[in-house]
């Protein structure tokens, strides 16, 4: 599914216009981005959390050329499914 099929599905299901779907779910993705970047966690129950981790700084190869190279230190967006979206899989 991607975006576009996204705001459909809400705009269906939520009897609203797609407009206003396209809006809701830029509100929401804008929310949890703004979230992250200050460090903090966005838990919706029964769906998952939203989480900054730090990955750490380490030596890794260029695939053309076989050199080694050093990758920085980065932030970066983990996702942990909450129960029930594990249970509605499975």
């Amino acid at each position: 599914m991607n975006k576009s099929e996204l705001i459909e599905h809400i705009a269906k299901h939520a009897d609203i216009s797609k407009a206003a779907a396209s809006r809701a779910l830029e509100a929401t993705v804008g929310a949890v981005k703004t979230t992250l970047k200050k460090g903090g966690t966005v838990s919706l129950v029964g769906f998952g959390t939203f989480a900054v981790t730090k990955r750490a700084a380490r030596t890794g190869r260029n695939p053309r050329t076989g050199a080694a190279i050093k990758i920085k230190s980065a932030k970066v967006p983990k996702f942990r499914p909450g129960k029930a979206l594990k249970e509605a899989l499975n």
